[in-house]
């Protein structure tokens, strides 16, 4: 995968060793609040919202960073350091992206185990987010944003490859991020919403909405499942259950590389071929220009190795921190695992660096794939356990951290976009469940 980039500056001139210090130090700063405040649930309607601290970390870092005329100096993160903050987390999503591969590599003989129909009914959680999505989000005048937004359902793991492709101070990295809020803050409950009235209208095998309900979000997948098996017999609940959780972790495990090698580059090549038509039923005008007319911070995409190597530090030590106030390790047992992993990142950027138009996403991600399946190295099965101490929710804490002070400066943006893709990422949701739980009615 190629990336998208122009001559930018690496560090903003005003960004010293000391504002650097202080972001980092800020950083960890939320990333312990947000954990503190650990995750809470609370009923709404037939469903269920879970806010994570990962939600936590984004809505305190983005605030930070919004209000940052009022804060002391001391811990005041500037414009300057927000999109330095930008730098960092393309940089520290490398390490997600090696605890991602890692995992998938371990869940491979599971997924040879699944069928083909969770295989197939992939292609439709892939593309379903399009058929709705981008039709929709042209007509109501959303422009580049609405490529970031409806290529997926926005998880973690889309959030890395948007970061690399087009960086997430990009109108793409804005449509995936307010996908992530959204997803994270109403998925569960639109999904549970939509699922049970779809069931309701019994078009469609329990089995296969069992298969659109594994969006690739264990909450979205369990406020879907609870919906679909309250409307059947108790002894049909199991089986559904299982295939429901087959089927998400089929779209964790692949969904990675159909948004990165189909649904990505389809949107993108739609967009191109659908905005003239479509878009101009909408007056609206595009945020990139209202950025570009105010004058707003430029991203940084091209860190020094020095950098680098402050990101992948931060990103461990938070999810350190992360991992031992949520999941009770202790960050000595973390460290080795961590250690092995920035090892990883580091021998792949080193390669990149001497091939430069090596895709960098794609081959870290074979590689850990490929040393994250069991006995395949000599080495494989140690890294697997040592790893294995990291729970990957740790990871995702100081990454949402970093997006809420990279966030903070494009408030301006996220407002004009305001319900428009709110609307748009919902719709995105409804894509993929419909869309796979009709592929997987072919089957049944």
């Amino acid at each position: 995968m190629t990336t998208t980039t122009t001559a930018l500056p690496a560090v903003p001139a005003n960004t010293t060793g000391t504002g650097k210090c202080k972001l980092f130090m800020v950083a960890l700063i939320v990333v312990v609040l947000a954990e503190a405040i650990g995750p809470s649930n609370f009923k709404l309607g037939p469903g269920k919202v879970v806010l994570l601290p990962m939600l936590w970390a984004l809505l305190i870092a983005a605030t930070w960073g919004i209000v940052q005329r009022y804060v002391p100096a001391p811990v005041r993160i500037t414009a300057s350091l927000q999109s330095y903050a930008g730098g960092l987390l393309n940089a520290g999503l490398l390490l997600f992206i090696v605890k991602l591969g890692l995992t998938v590599g371990g869940t491979l003989p599971l997924v040879r185990q699944a069928g083909w129909a969770l295989l197939f009914q992939e292609f439709g959680h892939a593309f379903g987010t399009l058929a709705l999505g981008l039709p929709l989000a042209l007509l109501l005048g959303v422009k580049r944003e609405a490529v970031g937004a409806t290529f997926s359902v926005g998880r973690e793991g889309n959030l890395v490859i948007i970061s690399e492709k087009y960086g997430m101070a990009s109108p793409e990295g804005r449509g995936v991020l307010a996908e992530y809020i959204t997803g994270t803050v109403l998925g569960a409950l639109f999904i549970a919403l939509l699922a049970g009235f779809v069931t309701s209208l019994h078009i469609f095998d329990p089995r296969s909405l069992a298969m659109g309900a594994g969006v690739g979000s264990g909450s979205m997948m369990a406020a879907a499942i609870g919906a679909i098996a309250a409307q059947q017999p108790a002894a049909m609940v199991p089986e559904l259950t299982a295939i429901a959780a087959a089927s998400n972790l089929m779209t964790l495990v692949l969904g990675f590389y159909f948004t990165l090698f189909l649904s990505l580059p389809t949107a993108s090549w739609l967009y191109g071929k659908l905005e003239p038509v479509l878009g101009r039923f909408s007056k609206r005008k595009s945020a990139q220009a209202v950025a570009t007319a105010a004058g707003a911070e430029v991203e940084i995409r091209d860190l020094p190795f020095a950098d680098k190597a402050i990101s992948w530090a931060l990103m461990a030590v938070g999810a350190m921190i992360g991992n031992w106030l949520s999941f009770q390790v202790q960050p000595v047992q973390s460290l080795i695992g961590m250690a092995i992993i920035i090892v990883i990142v580091s021998i792949v950027e080193v390669a990149k660096r001497l091939m430069p138009k090596m895709p960098l996403v794609l081959v870290l991600s074979i590689v850990a794939t490929a040393v994250g399946v069991p006995g395949l190295f000599p080495f494989s099965d140690t890294v697997i356990a040592l790893t294995g101490k990291l729970n990957f929710l740790a990871f995702t804490t100081p990454v949402l951290a970093m997006a809420g002070f990279s966030a903070a400066k494009d408030l301006p943006l996220f407002r004009q976009l305001g319900w428009r893709i709110v609307v748009v990422s919902l719709s995105a949701t409804a894509g993929t469940f419909l869309g796979a739980t009709l592929i997987a009615e072919l089957f049944h």
